[in-house]
C-alpha cells in the first residue's frame, strides 16, 4: 500500500474492471489516461479520505486501490473503504495483506478502537470479503445514500475493535503466509 498518485493512472486503468464502481456512490472515471489521473487527483483531493494504490511488489503496478475515510481520530475510529481489487487478484493474498497492513496502522500507529467497513447489502462478494477478514457485521443502514442511476443505498457495516484485533491480525497473517 503506497500513496495514490497520478504515476498509478496508466496501471489502474488497465487493471480496473469497468465494473468495478458499479457498488460506489459515483459514476466510473472516464475510461481514459486523463480520466483516471483526474479520477486520483479527486480522490486524493477529497476531504476525510486518505487514498492508497494497492501495488504488487513483484511487478511495481498498481492493481487496485483502498482509503481511509470517515477519519475520526479525536473518538480513535477510522473506517476503510472505496476499495476495489483487479479481478485475478481476488480471492488471492492481495485483499489480506492489504488489509493487515492497513489495520496494523490505524490500531497499532493511529491508536484506533474501532475501524469500520462498509458495503452495498447488494455487493455480495465484499460482503463476504468483509467478513473473512474477520469483521463483525454490525447491521444495515436502511436507505443510508444516493447512489448511481438515483437508487438509495442499504449499506452493510462492519467493525473491528481493538479487542478483536489480535485474533484478526492472527488470522490475516495466517492467511498472507498461506498466499
Amino acid at each position: 500500500m503506497v500513496p495514490l498518485a497520478e504515476l498509478h493512472a496508466d496501471a489502474l486503468l488497465r487493471h480496473t474492471p469497468r465494473d468495478a464502481f458499479t457498488y460506489f456512490r459515483y459514476e466510473d472515471p472516464e475510461w481514459t489516461l486523463a480520466g483516471m489521473q483526474r479520477f486520483i487527483r479527486e480522490a486524493i483531493a477529497t476531504p476525510d479520505r486518505v487514498p492508497f494504490a494497492t501495488v504488487l511488489r513483484a511487478s511495481g503496478e498498481a492493481i487496485g486501490s483502498s482509503s481511509y475515510c470517515d477519519i475520526r481520530l479525536a473518538n480513535h475510529g477510522i473506517e476503510i473503504g472505496y476499495t476495489w481489487i483487479a479481478k485475478a487478484h481476488r480471492g488471492t493474498r492481495v485483499n489480506p495483506e492489504s488489509k493487515l497492513l492497513m489495520l496494523t496502522h490505524a490500531f497499532e500507529v493511529l491508536g484506533c478502537e474501532r475501524v469500520q467497513l462498509k458495503c452495498d447489502v447488494l455487493n455480495l462478494h465484499s460482503h463476504a470479503a468483509i467478513l473473512k477478514l474477520g469483521a463483525k457485521k454490525e447491521g444495515v443502514l436502511r436507505k443510508q445514500m444516493l447512489v448511481r442511476g438515483g437508487r438509495m443505498r442499504d449499506t452493510a457495516i462492519f467493525s473491528i475493535i481493538r479487542e478483536e484485533w489480535p485474533a484478526v491480525k492472527s488470522g490475516l497473517e495466517k492467511r498472507v503466509r498461506q498466499g
